[in-house]
């Protein structure tokens, strides 16, 4: 099958898993958001301070009882990918996310040849920067760049049933606002937004009007701890229920119509099994308080 057909293919495939996600997103019971079998175990690869290989990891995994993983690594990982989706499909664990590079080169043309030779379909996760802009012109400048950057990444993870979800982290590339237009921009039915909370403490104040933009296009959310000024007072990463806005926060969340995978992080250099049991917890409080405001 030649280059062409194949991303036809995929992108029909797409458009179809993409309406039907959708609609089953919808048509879910909120109840179902925050159960374990919803939850993503993100941020572990290089911030763990034990040496795991990807078969102690994955095993890690459904200890805490963990089906769904994102995949995040350095330069010295990638030996380790074939083995890690071994692990993974081992273990019954399914890869939600891919941390990936920025542009189409070399390191991003061996993530895509591990998930087709695995038949693996899962999310790309691409950030960007950039900052804040000086007029609509340079807005609508930027806006192009950065499609015609995405795209070529998009169209690449098309022909082999995978999606990309742009991950805000910071600067002018990290506003959902600027994602969305550059998702209008391209109007490519494989790409959406992640949404990191710990990367969106400025966004606390505006964060129900946010999810409502956002909500279209929402591929995966990742939670944290969120405190007010966090990420000015070496509190940017906490546990989840140690924040001051985590319950209003989850409120929000659980009463959007969103329901697809939530992501809980370690990003420490922490043993990454303790810290991802401290959010679990902290998760759980959280949500019993949840139903308990609900009588």
């Amino acid at each position: 099958m030649n280059r062409e057909v194949r991303l036809f293919a995929g992108c029909v495939w797409l458009l179809a898993l993409t309406c039907g996600q959708l609609l089953a997103q919808q048509t879910a019971p909120k109840e179902c958001l925050f159960r374990r079998d919803n939850l993503v175990a993100w941020c572990i690869v290089p911030f763990d301070d034990r040496p795991r290989s990807p078969s102690d990891r994955a095993e890690m995994l459904n200890r805490l009882g963990f089906q769904k993983f994102a995949y995040d690594y350095r330069a010295e990982h990638i030996v380790q990918f074939d083995a890690e989706m071994d692990a993974l499909k081992g273990h019954h664990i399914e890869l939600v996310g891919w941390w990936f590079p920025t542009t189409l080169n070399n390191e991003a043309r061996t993530i895509l040849d591990v998930l087709e030779r695995h038949k693996i379909q899962t999310q790309l996760w691409v950030t960007g920067a950039g900052e804040e802009i000086s007029s609509p012109e340079e807005q609508r400048t930027r806006v192009i760049a950065e499609a015609t950057r995405i795209g070529e990444i998009a169209q690449a993870a098309a022909a082999i049933n995978c999606r990309v979800g742009l991950y805000n982290h910071g600067g002018w590339f990290g506003e959902p606002e600027t994602q969305i237009e550059i998702i209008q921009e391209l109007k490519m039915p494989n790409v959406g937004i992640v949404y990191n909370l710990h990367h969106g403490h400025e966004h606390l104040e505006r964060f129900a009007e946010l999810m409502s933009k956002m909500r279209p296009h929402l591929l995966a959310l990742n939670l944290n701890g969120m405190i007010t000024g966090g990420d000015t007072t070496d509190k940017k990463i906490v546990p989840i229920g140690q924040g001051d806005r985590d319950l209003e926060l989850l409120r929000i969340i659980r009463d959007s119509d969103y329901r697809g995978p939530i992501g809980i992080l370690n990003h420490t250099q922490l043993d990454a099994e303790v810290r991802l049991r401290e959010n679990l917890a902290g998760l759980d409080r959280l949500v019993g308080q949840l139903e308990e405001g609900e009588h």
